[in-house]
């Protein structure tokens, strides 16, 4: 029995693939040291850029067409008018057809800023689009007791413009606005006496503006815009009243600290976030023609975040009023959806695929470095043979 369990095992050291030499007759160089030292390096920084990319996702990039339908596409815009103030501007968002957008759910926030371009008020919210409304309790208390108190109901003319009241003189000039009409001299309505209103301003207030906040329109092509002026729909026609101002004092000199669509995923890029615009005073369309990419982004754990990377080109032409020029003062975002869409998928590495970089890192740094070290080691003793028959002849 003893026998044959030797002759198994004798059997088996013959399989050895790695035959291990007496310690005697082992020689171990300097320079066999130093290949060692910096093959450890080596494995060492290539062991952690292995797992750094074992631990860290890639991302996969697909491409393919869009079939959603019936979602809301959402505008985070924050734009400085370092020269136009804020009770001019005017924030208006449309549709391809022309339409303003209805039931648009929107947050923007408009902030009055100096010519320096810091805030001297806080912020209002403009609670329709076009239009800003302060929010002040105690004058809408006032209002809401006066109206209360009041035994006769008040109806002011509107000229003919409108057939219902005209009780200030705003609501004056909004009639004429509404139907086209010219607006009379301010001394020939009632209204506007009666406020004291009697002489339009022409200057503009030397201050800046600052609008900010996301609007969420239909997932449909279209433009959002900012403009002087007042607007209102007339005749299937987009106005902004500005006659009251001197178009050549208009400065659309502005800058976009941020516009995106949707949520912010990694990686993803605004291309206009930054931008500064300058140019002279005067009746100016700015353009800015968005093509925006659906992008969905799918994490690790299984979650999907939905959002939009787009492209930008920029065009302005200066408007010369009056002289047979069409269109309007302002700084235009037109956006068109591409018809496709794309996927960022992230996925991570398998335990075996990080085994085997693993083995071939340790295995191939190692082959390598004995290869060097032999190599070097027979190139020295070459020598040395050369050196010693030298000094025998």
């Amino acid at each position: 029995m003893v026998s044959v369990s030797k002759s198994v095992a004798e059997r088996l050291r013959h399989l050895d693939a790695y035959p291990k030499t007496l310690e005697d007759f082992q020689v171990k160089t300097f320079s066999g040291a130093a290949v060692t030292i910096v093959a450890v390096i080596i494995m060492t920084l290539l062991f952690l850029s292995e797992l750094y990319d074992f631990v860290t996702p890639r991302i996969a990039e697909d491409l393919f067409v869009d079939t959603t339908r019936g979602s809301k596409l959402r505008i985070n815009v924050d734009v400085i008018f370092p020269r136009i103030p804020c009770n001019l501007l005017s924030l208006d968002a449309m549709d391809l057809s022309g339409e303003q957008h209805v039931n648009i759910q929107h947050n923007i926030f408009k902030r009055k800023l100096d010519l320096e371009g810091r805030p001297i008020d806080d912020p209002e919210r403009q609670e329709h689009i076009g239009h800003v409304v302060k929010r002040d309790a105690l004058s809408e208390n006032k209002t809401a007791i006066a109206e209360e108190n009041s035994t006769e109901p008040k109806c002011g003319s509107c000229y003919g413009a409108a057939d219902k009241c005209c009780n200030t003189c705003d609501e004056v000039k909004e009639a004429y606005r509404t139907k086209g009409w010219a607006l009379p001299p301010l001394r020939n309505l009632a209204q506007c006496v009666e406020e004291g209103k009697l002489v339009e301003s022409t200057e503009l207030p030397k201050e800046g503006c600052q609008i900010y906040g996301y609007l969420e329109v239909n997932r449909v092509g279209g433009n959002f815009h900012l403009a002087p002026g007042k607007s209102f729909q007339h005749n299937h026609l987009h106005i902004h009243d500005v006659a009251q101002y001197r178009t050549s004092d208009f400065d659309l000199s502005h800058r976009i600290r941020h516009l995106s669509f949707g949520i912010n995923i990694p990686g993803k890029t605004n291309p206009i976030d930054g931008t500064e615009f300058n140019t002279d005073k005067g009746p100016r369309s700015v353009n800015y023609y968005l093509k925006v990419v659906p992008t969905t982004y799918e994490k690790v754990d299984g979650s999907t975040l939905t959002t939009n990377q787009f492209s930008v080109t920029q065009h302005s032409k200066s408007l010369q009023m009056g002289m047979g020029e069409t269109g309007i003062p302002g700084v235009f975002f037109t956006y068109e959806l591409s018809p496709m869409m794309v996927k960022y998928t992230e996925k991570k590495k398998s335990l075996g695929h990080f085994l085997t970089g693993l083995c071939a890192i340790i295995g191939g740094v190692f082959t390598v470095a004995g290869l060097i070290d032999s190599g070097v080691y027979n190139f020295h003793r070459a020598i040395q043979r050369k050196v010693e028959l030298g000094k025998t002849t």
